[in-house]
């Protein structure tokens, strides 16, 4: 079956495009992704993706392109929680990649992989903006920050019990 947005999401979309000149929809890709992304069940499959290239009238590999760039969508189903540790430099110095190792060894994980019971995801993604506050993720709209490994723990134990 063909994706189709709900009624809602619909007058958002034309919403958003009417933000943008005549000719230029696909200036409204990004939140129409995001828009797709949280209503599709959280990630970006190809009939989607087509979906979105035929409402701003615009070809499928430009959507394609778009998606695939930015780590902020998702082509795969991802877990309800959605980890996404910073790895660039000043993440890296101050020690990411040992939080990283962390979060696989006590999730069971790899990095793009989901734990068994569909709970957590995670993923590494390039700068987040803060880095001041390194080594951080993100997890939806909220940043973590100055992780430990007790943090971390902290932080799946919250999840886990939201998901219960």
């Amino acid at each position: 079956m063909m994706p189709q947005f709900s009624e809602d999401s619909i007058k958002k979309v034309h919403e958003m495009m009417s933000h943008y000149p005549p000719g230029k929809h696909k200036s409204a890709l990004l939140g129409v992704l995001h828009l797709a992304q949280e209503e599709f069940g959280g990630w970006l499959d190809v009939p989607v993706m087509d979906y979105v290239a035929g409402l701003l009238k615009i070809e499928p590999i430009e959507v394609y392109e778009v998606a695939s760039f930015y780590s902020m969508y998702n082509l795969k189903p991802v877990g309800k929680y959605l980890f996404e540790v910073c790895q660039t430099g000043p993440c890296m110095l101050n020690g990411s990649d040992d939080i990283i190792a962390y979060i696989k060894e006590k999730l069971g994980i790899g990095v793009g992989e989901t734990t068994a019971d569909g709970l957590f995801t995670l993923k590494t993604v390039e700068c987040l903006g803060a880095c001041g506050y390194a080594p951080m993720m993100q997890q939806g709209k909220h940043y973590r920050e100055h992780l430990t490994k007790e943090k971390v723990d902290a932080i799946i134990a919250e999840y886990r019990a939201k998901a219960n």
